[in-house]
């Protein structure tokens, strides 16, 4: 199956634009791509998907990843000895 792309025009902010490129090199893509998959994800639903699983973890285990992130953090939440302030 050969998949036809057709060209369109978009007008963004110029801080819009930028951010957008940044997300998409941060994601390794083309901004091209970036905007496709964002398009995609949101009228197939994929995205509201993910943001209901992403809610049910922190729902169900919230609790437990701010304790690790605590216990992570807490060798750099006081200044050692003898360091520079």
């Amino acid at each position: 199956m050969t998949s036809t792309k057709r060209q369109t025009q978009v007008r963004l902010e110029e801080d819009v634009l930028a951010a957008g490129k940044a997300a998409a090199a941060a994601r390794r893509l083309d901004f091209n791509r970036y905007v496709e998959r964002l398009i995609v994800e949101d009228t197939t639903g994929a995205r509201a998907a993910g943001m209901t699983a992403a809610q049910r973890l922190i729902d169900e285990h919230g609790a437990f990843l701010d304790d690790l992130e605590q216990q992570l953090d807490a060798p750099y939440a006081d200044p050692q000895p003898g360091a520079a302030a």
